[in-house]
This record gives C-alpha cells, structure tokens and sequence, in this order.
C-alpha cells in the first residue's frame, strides 16, 4: 500500500498572549495537568503514574476530536519555558514551547508550534490550524481570564 506524502514542509507559528499573573505563577497553567483548569476537553493521560508532570520526559497522551496525541515533555525551566513533543500518527509532528516573560500587571506569554505534516489530511489540518492560530491564542487567553 503506497501513500501519498504530504508538499509542503513544516510550519513554525508564534503568537503572544497576557496574563494577570505572575510567570511563576502562569507556568502552571501551561502544564499537562494545569491546562485542564482552562482547555475544555483537555484530559491527559499518563501510561505511568507521575509527581510532576512537567518534568523533562514526562509522556502523556490526549484526545481531541477523535485524534490521539502522544506528548513528551522535552525541557523545563520552571516560571519561564516549558516545551514539548507532540506526535498525532499519520497526521502532525512537532514541537510546542511556551515561553513566559514578566510584564507590568502579570505576564507575557510566548506560544511557538512547529510543525510537519504526516499526509495530505495532515497538510490540511496543519493549514486550518495555521490560519486560525492567532484566534487561538485569543481564545486561551480569554480562558485563562475567565479563571478569575
């Protein structure tokens, strides 16, 4: 069975949000466990029972919209970054980072996906994705403000 492989090449998007907290306190939230306070739908999975789920190495799974995404928390600097793996088979693979700076009244927050797709329905995710990417940034920082 052939199949089809994906044109385009891999796909870098950043975009910045703000928070009204402080970087070691927004870190959290940029964690597996900590994005279910705001991502509806946002449930990770550990295969293996862990303390700290962001510590370097850290594998866990989600499900959204009938996609499984295997992550693997690549590096951390507590308060400041946090970056991590994320492969959905035979669709998209790559890189997310978050990035957290001081700023006047909480923080600023840095968000960078890079990443290739798997197929040709992968190539067409990854361009809806990308067309949408600052609207949803947007959207995650209204999540995050509506936490109060």
């Amino acid at each position: 069975m052939s199949r089809e492989k994906p044109s385009g090449g891999p796909v870098t998007l950043t975009g910045d949000l703000d928070v009204a907290l402080s970087p070691a306190d927004a870190f959290a939230l940029f964690t597996p466990r900590g994005e279910e306070r705001w991502v509806a739908g946002w449930h990770p999975r550990f295969p293996v029972p862990v303390a700290d789920d962001a510590r370097p190495g850290t594998v866990f799974e989600t499900m959204s919209e009938g996609e499984t995404t295997t992550w693997i928390v690549l590096d951390r600097e507590p308060g400041r970054r946090v970056s991590y793996a994320r492969v959905t088979p035979g669709s998209r693979a790559g890189t997310v980072t978050v990035e957290l700076s001081e700023r006047e009244g909480g923080s600023s927050v840095r968000v960078t996906y890079a990443l290739t797709a798997l197929s040709p329905e992968g190539e067409r995710e990854l361009r809806e994705f990308a067309a949408g990417y600052p609207e949803f940034l947007r959207s995650w920082e209204a999540a995050i403000a509506a936490l109060g």
